[in-house]
């Protein structure tokens, strides 16, 4: 095996000899052993033997840098047997999980949430690792229940034939209702977790493997009714999400990001979605991989007797060290650093009586009250600055010990930092203060010690998000009444001039819009694209959410930079519960946009029969004519959608009408060459003999376009209206 030096390599006598089977699956199987010298459970995923190795220990050294509080920790690599050694997950799988127990909802909602960050967090680093078999067996939880994602690297370490293999093996054991058809399904596996997450039970149970084959690519999914009464308030958001998740169409589909993606000839530019990725210390923490600080890698050559002490503490009568053993070396990892590590508070006191320097920090500016800290050691955290500690002193980014109590929600230290002296609005290299932090991870209990130590709650960090964006993008509703409640101010911009109302809309936190709009929240803000929050809404489809903003008043005929108002966008969209929502909320259902386009404009030209439908049964008149004179009909016929045009002429759309160029819809249908429509629009009075603007007969464009199919139909037809000479238009309506 060529190891990558920076990553651990076990052995089997590396660990205790009781191997215990947790899992096993086509490709591996899953051991839980003792480390003999940290001591710590781990998971061994050992591999086949025929595996790629070098590419395994390459992509294991990878997936070791990525730190989240969501992913599983991989701690090196093991050479006999050939694995992966992993952070243990004493819950196991999710798949596991549902059949045994019954999840009280605020578990089932946190565990999506969790699931969904894990993705995001993937998703969005650079570059992306895309998780190509997420299901309930490939979600864990740890011993508090919390969600880590493992092997998001695995389907790297497989040729094409083998993955391909890994999905037919997957299928056959009955995994296909969760396998992504193609690589675009990520989030249509995620839907299928979440619905079995609201009704704990199997999706397709009974069906085959043939017939889920068949449900899936028909575009049949589980059934979304309620299986019982009792279904919290949340559950519908759930339900919507699943909806958009699975739909068969997969450009309606989100991202994990929550991005919307606008056709490139698109007129209507979308902002960009707000991506806010938590933000965590991806710190190497000391406790889990203690020998990794002291791999010989990272000490010189003369380290010796350092490392003898080092490793030999425990079992020396004289814990005092010789003054070369107090030596920093390269790496700068002391000896006070390891026992705070190992948890040793006796032995961290003895070494403290010998006036160690207590604020020593290592190349990336770890202090031993850092290390105590993450590892919540109140008792050595007490100590440490009980012997001078430097409550300020902040790692290479500019994390100070306070941020990393709020990131842990541990308000028992932070209640110990601030009476040594802590600064409660530090910010690091980014703006992030302690309050962003609690904020963000809902940790109500910190942030009330902070502000009641005068914390400002209106700190902005570099984006311009104060801890109140932040709250709200969450949904954290008892995080934003607490923020409200002391100050925050409830429009305060970022930089892109998002409001928290904007950041809560987006992400469909109903709870905090509810808090937000009750509070004074303006609804009609606007961004830099000038999109309100009602223009979000109608945006992303979230007609609830509409209905909140309207009873609030807000604007429906605020337009966008662009000119777009919320009818607009919702018809662009196709969403239909809106459209009909505005309309009954008395919006100017012909109001003109970009190039002086109506909604009905968009959805002639971008959306499905189903949203002209809408607009033209609420009242939106089918001849505005746009800034170059086309018509909605002109667009209908361009596109050459032929139940859009049949809808129009219904709805007595003008057949007449010329665009700038002269041009009728009947010119563009013989242009294009399309003779149903053609045939249409002379039945519904369209003429044939009629000049365009530059002397060119629909005859002669089509003869021009060399439309061989639609010209023996035009010449007969020219010859009947050439007879009636001078008839009105519509006289003549037969073929």
């Amino acid at each position: 095996m060529a190891a990558d030096p920076t990553l651990p390599v076990f052995t089997r006598d590396d660990f205790e000899s009781d191997w215990r089977l947790v899992a096993s699956g086509g490709f591996s199987r899953v051991f839980q052993a003792r480390h003999r010298r940290w001591p710590t459970e781990c998971a061994i995923k050992c591999l086949p033997a025929s595996s790629d190795v070098n590419y395994l220990v390459e992509e294991a050294a990878k997936m070791e840098k990525i730190k989240f509080e969501h992913i599983v920790s991989i701690y090196g690599v093991c050479k006999q047997p050939l694995g992966i050694v992993m952070e243990f997950m004493a819950n196991g799988s999710l798949e596991k999980m549902l059949p045994i127990h019954s999840l009280c909802w605020k578990l089932r909602f946190r565990i999506i949430h969790e699931t969904s960050l894990a993705m995001n967090f993937l998703h969005s680093i650079k570059p992306p690792l895309l998780h190509l078999d997420l299901k309930p067996g490939n979600i864990l939880l740890d011993s508090n229940m919390h969600v880590k994602i493992p092997d998001f690297g695995l389907s790297k370490w497989m040729e094409q034939s083998t993955r391909m293999q890994h999905i037919e093996r997957s299928a056959l054991r009955g995994m296909l209702s969760y396998i992504p058809l193609r690589y675009s399904w990520r989030v249509t596996s995620f839907a299928i977790v979440i619905w079995e997450l609201l009704t704990q039970k199997k999706p397709y149970s009974g069906f085959n493997m043939m017939m889920i084959i068949i449900q899936v690519t028909a575009g049949m999914r589980p059934s979304l009714q309620p299986v019982s009464d009792q279904w919290p308030s949340e559950a519908p958001q759930m339900v919507d999400l699943v909806k958009c998740c699975w739909d068969q169409d997969p450009k309606k589909r989100p991202c994990f990001l929550d991005t919307y993606c606008c056709h490139r000839c698109s007129p209507v530019v979308v902002p960009e979605s707000e991506a806010l990725a938590r933000k965590v210390s991806c710190k190497l923490l000391l406790r889990q991989v203690t020998g990794l600080l002291f791999h010989p890698i990272f000490l010189p050559a003369d380290s010796g007797n350092y490392l003898k002490w080092t490793f030999q503490l425990s079992d020396r009568e004289n814990l005092v060290p010789r003054d070369e053993e107090l030596c920093i070396y390269e790496n700068k990892v002391t000896p006070l650093h390891f026992l705070v590590a190992q948890g040793s508070v006796e032995q961290v006191r003895l070494l403290l009586a010998h006036e160690v320097d207590v604020d020593c920090q290592t190349a990336s500016g770890y202090t031993p009250l850092l290390i105590a800290i993450q590892d919540q050691q109140p008792d050595l955290c007490a100590l440490l600055l009980a012997h001078g500690a430097d409550a300020n002193l902040v790692d290479e980014d500019g994390w100070a010990p306070l941020h990393f109590a709020a990131q842990d929600g541990d308000d028992r230290t932070a209640r110990l930092l601030l009476d040594h002296g802590a600064c409660v609005d530090a910010q690091e290299h980014e703006g992030w203060t302690p309050l962003h932090l609690s904020a963000q991870n809902n940790f109500e209990n910190v942030a009330q010690l902070l502000v009641s130590r005068q914390a400002d709650p209106n700190l902005h960090e570099a984006e311009g998000k104060t801890p109140l964006h932040v709250a709200a993008y969450f949904g954290h509703v008892s995080l934003v009444k607490l923020l409200t409640s002391q100050g925050a101010e409830l429009d305060a911009q970022q930089r892109n001039l998002r409001t928290p109302l904007h950041l809560a809309v987006e992400r469909g936190t109903v709870r905090a819009i509810q808090h937000l709009l009750k509070s004074g929240a303006a609804p009609d803000a606007l961004d830099q694209s000038g999109y309100s929050p009602l223009h979000t809404a109608a945006t992303g489809g979230k007609h609830p959410i509409c209905k909140m903003l309207l009873r609030y008043r807000a604007s429906l005929e605020l337009p966008t930079h662009q000119g777009w108002t919320p009818l607009h966008l919702a018809a662009y969209k196709g969403h239909l519960e809106i459209i009909h929502l505005l309309a009954e909320s008395h919006t100017n259902m012909g109001a003109l946009g970009a190039v002086n386009w109506t909604p009905l404009h968009l959805a002639a030209c971008h959306r499905e029969e189903a949203a002209v439908s809408a607009l033209l049964q609420c009242g939106a008149g089918p001849n505005a004519a746009g800034q170059s004179g086309w018509t909605p009909l002109h667009l209908a016929v361009q596109r050459g959608t032929f139940l859009r045009v049949i809808n129009l002429l219904e709805h007595h759309a003008n057949v007449h009408t010329r665009n700038k160029v002269g041009w009728t819809p009947a010119y563009l249908a013989a242009l294009k060459g399309n003779t149903v429509i053609l045939k249409v629009l002379v039945k519904a009075g369209a003429q044939l003999d009629v000049q365009d603007g530059v002397g060119c007969t629909r005859l002669q464009l089509a003869l021009h376009s060399l439309k061989r199919g639609i010209m023996s139909f035009l010449e007969g037809k020219e010859r009947s209206v050439a007879t009636l000479g001078g008839s009105e238009p519509g006289a003549q309506t037969e073929i």
